[in-house]
This record gives structure tokens, sequence and C-alpha cells, in this order.
């Protein structure tokens, strides 16, 4: 009998008072959750002590959970300036944890994982989180009250989609134009 290949994937939303995670583990081609949650850091004034903080708990989840990968969501540019480079600087910890145990890091738009998940790009929180919560069954008790978990989950989703896509290079317009161009490589 041969084995599902299986994989688990850690997502990541980085936040500075509230950081998301979920992680996935799909077997052959299908995802389940493993578990989602949050890194509340709030009630740590000092931002450097949150850098060390959000490094342990991500260490701590590589730890649980042995993910194969780690899919995170790219800071998003809003008015502020300070809260971008606060923001940058968690996702970088976030990042080195991830690093050090020699995971892969792959970096997703928000935009690209509301798209990937929803259809639209410019989804809401919650739009993503319920279309989560159905396509990978997960029961109303085990949803977190943080958006930043699903969002999280919603990064770990998106790269499960984008695994095993073959990327086509630029020079084709689809599988259509790849095979007229190529037909010495099609069986019959």
């Amino acid at each position: 009998m041969i084995q599902a290949r299986e994989k688990i994937i850690l997502g990541i939303d980085p936040g500075t008072n509230v950081m998301g995670y979920g992680v996935l583990k799909v077997t052959g081609t299908t995802p389940s959750v493993m578990t989602l949650g949050v890194i509340d850091l709030r009630t740590c004034k000092d931002s450097y002590l949150k850098l060390k903080h959000i490094y342990e708990r991500v260490q701590g989840i590589i730890t649980s959970y042995l993910p194969d990968e780690l899919a995170i969501e790219a800071p998003f540019y809003g008015k502020n300036v300070q809260s971008m480079l606060k923001l940058g600087r968690a996702q970088g910890v976030a990042i080195v944890a991830a690093l050090c145990r020699d995971i892969p890091v792959t970096e997703y738009a928000p935009l690209k994982i509301k798209l990937a998940i929803t259809g639209n790009g410019q989804a809401s929180k919650e739009q993503v989180a319920e279309m989560l919560k159905r396509m990978l069954h997960i029961p109303d008790s085990e949803m977190v009250p943080f958006m930043d978990a699903t969002d999280a989950l919603g990064a770990a989703y998106c790269h499960y989609l984008q695994m095993g896509r073959p990327s086509l290079p630029s020079m084709y317009k689809g599988w259509k134009d790849y095979v007229l161009k190529n037909p010495e490589k099609i069986s019959k």
C-alpha cells in the first residue's frame, strides 16, 4: 500500500500586537487544519521584548508541529510608516525563526491570499475566514476570535494552492500554446 505524501505548512500573519498562526497538513492533495491561534503581544510594552517573544513562540510552534514550509503574509503598507517598520521587524523575526530550523519561506501579498481563497483580492477578513471555515470544514468551536489566526491560515492555504502547479515560461500563453510548441513532449 502506497502512503500518501504529507506536507505541513505553517502560515503566519505578522503583527506587533497580535500575530496569527495557522498550521495546515496536506496529505496527498487533501488539506486539513492542525491548529490555528494567535501570539498575543498586547501586554508586552517593550518593542524589543516583543520581538524576542515572537521568536520564542514561533520556534515553539515549529517544535510542536514540525512544518516543512513557512508561508508568511507580506506587510501591507498603510498610512503610518512607523507601524510598517514595526510590522517588518515582526515579520523578519518570524522568518529568521523558520530559517534557523532550515524551513523554506515564501511570502505572499495580502491581495494574492484573498484572491486565492475568495476569488476577490479586496475581500474582507471576515469573508476570508468564512471561506476557510467552509473549505477546511472548521467547526465553530475551533474558530479563534482574532482574524489574525484565519489570515495566517489563509497564507498557508494560499501556499497549498500554489504547490505542484507547473510554472510555464513566459513564452507560453497556456497549456494549449505549450502543447502546440512542444509536440514531441506529448505522448499519445
